[in-house]
């Protein structure tokens, strides 16, 4: 149901407070048939997640195909490989004809593992069970005032996260396909100097960094991460920046790197206000003169209005320590640790930079 539906419904249900007693029992009909349908949207997800997993979209990259066909190829089960498919065109990820055949639209074609800024891998860490899980539990963090993830899993994320080799693959291999399609519009909304070092912190594999530099040939970067994610990096693959950027092991909860430019991007949501704190409190101590701090986050709208932030937030909730937050958020994070809130940039993807510079 669209959000002009649920308007709609919401005002049917405050005129009928004003009408009779039929009324505001077809209202109240209404609203029960509307929640429930919301309340069923979780099956979405998971039927993309099937879909990703078997590696449905890969064999309509060259046109329709019937569902006994794609289940022969995938080696998964006719009936059931409809039904999941059937769901996901109701959505346009995929469509189908008079003939049962199923298309690959446009808005599905990123669920392809073969094409550039490929979501099969996001959509996989997305709906992982230690994200998929402690979602289930949100009740626990209302009622307790502490995330489900540790309920669950025994520890925290990031201490499970270390023990658990495939909970780190997901991870990391996730993150990056999430981040990727991002970069190059972040990179490009951002006037920075001609000169200068540029230290990506909690950088990943790099994507980022690797955009900034690209676009930038006067910087040179430092991408600040632990040692078994620096491994995994893709900067050595590309020769234009070859000498001009150092890969640097390290905790940003110890210290971080001197530079003339901090980048934090999906790092602050991560974490509390008080670790927040120290993080930054590190960035403003190792900031060159005239230095600038990038976080790189979603920035909370105000209103009712649907924004990705707004989801992503209850997953924060559920599983890690941090939150999204709002411009008015940053700005007290900034001030606590010797920074000032300089200017909010919005950029094409759902990712604002919010600059900080020293108190």
């Amino acid at each position: 149901m669209s959000d002009d539906d649920a308007r709609a419904i919401g005002g049917q249900a405050g005129a009928a407070g004003a009408g009779g007693a039929g009324e505001q029992e077809e209202a109240l009909r209404a609203s029960s048939a509307f929640l429930v349908d919301e309340a069923l949207g979780f099956l979405f997800p998971a039927a993309l997640r099937a879909a990703a997993e078997v590696g449905v979209a890969d064999h309509l990259a060259t046109g329709p195909a019937l569902p006994a066909d794609l289940a022969a190829a995938t080696g998964t089960d006719a009936r059931n490989l409809h039904r999941v498919l059937r769901l996901l065109a109701t959505r346009g990820i995929v469509a189908e004809d008079e003939q049962g055949r199923f298309t690959l639209t446009g808005a599905g074609q990123a669920l392809r593992s073969d094409v550039p800024h490929s979501a099969r891998t996001a959509i996989g860490m997305l709906t992982d069970r230690t994200m998929w899980r402690p979602a289930g539990e949100l009740t626990h963090c209302l009622t307790e005032g502490d995330t489900a993830f540790e309920k669950l899993f025994g520890m925290p994320f990031f201490d499970h996260f270390a023990k658990d080799e495939r909970t780190a693959a997901v991870f990391h291999v996730g993150m990056a396909a999430m981040s990727d399609p991002e970069n190059a519009p972040i990179a490009a909304a951002y006037d920075f100097p001609a000169s200068g070092t540029v230290v990506d912190i909690g950088g990943g594999h790099g994507g980022l960094l690797l955009e900034v530099l690209r676009r930038n040939p006067g910087l040179e970067g430092v991408l600040y991460d632990r040692s078994h994610v620096l491994a995994g990096n893709r900067l050595h693959a590309h020769g234009e920046i070859t000498g001009r950027w150092t890969p640097q092991d390290g905790d940003f909860f110890s210290s971080v790197p001197s530079g003339d430019i901090h980048l934090l991007k999906r790092i602050t949501h991560d974490w509390d206000d008080d670790s927040c704190v120290t993080l930054l409190g590190h960035c403003r101590r190792a900031l060159r003169p005239d230095g600038r701090v990038l976080v790189l986050d979603a920035v909370v709208p105000p209103g009712n209005g649907p924004h990705q932030s707004k989801a992503l937030d209850l997953m924060m909730m559920a599983s890690l320590t941090g939150r999204e937050r709002t411009e008015a958020d940053f700005a007290e994070l900034f001030g606590r640790a010797g920074l000032r809130l300089s200017r909010v940039i919005p950029t094409s993807t759902v990712l604002s930079v919010v600059e900080a510079v020293a108190a």
